[in-house]
């Protein structure tokens, strides 16, 4: 059993910065590909980015491209989401997740275990 626990979230005015943090419980943290996905008001979670279990492979949306960098730290059993130049569009909630395979994914099916998720609110 995996249990993630999301931090960071917050009030930003936009063009500025966030950086959003996953505490991972288990030994076998190292071996789990991660995933941030959001979820806004009215409308359904969708897939931000993802990283490879040893944090050499990753992919985003297109619309994060660019702005939002994931990373890990497998020694802390974290994972980080840095969030850059904020728009408005990306208020949600941040939702972190960890497949049980260290492979890649976008689709919120592929994810096994699931935070309770983070508020981010980006003001114009």
């Amino acid at each position: 059993q995996v249990q993630l626990v999301e931090s960071g979230g917050g009030l930003v005015q936009a063009g500025g910065s966030l950086r959003l943090s996953c505490a991972a419980s288990g030994r076998t943290f190292s071996t789990y590909a991660m995933g941030w996905f959001r979820q806004a008001p009215g409308k359904e979670r969708e897939f931000v980015a993802t990283i490879k279990w040893s944090g050499s492979s990753t992919y985003y949306a297109d619309s994060v491209k660019g702005r939002f960098t994931i990373s890990r730290d497998n020694a802390k059993n974290t994972v980080y989401l840095q969030m850059n130049s904020l728009k408005p569009e990306d208020t949600a909630v941040y939702y972190c997740a960890a497949r049980d395979t260290g492979y890649i994914a976008y689709r919120s099916r592929d994810y096994r275990y699931w935070g309770q998720g983070t508020q981010v609110t980006v003001s114009s």
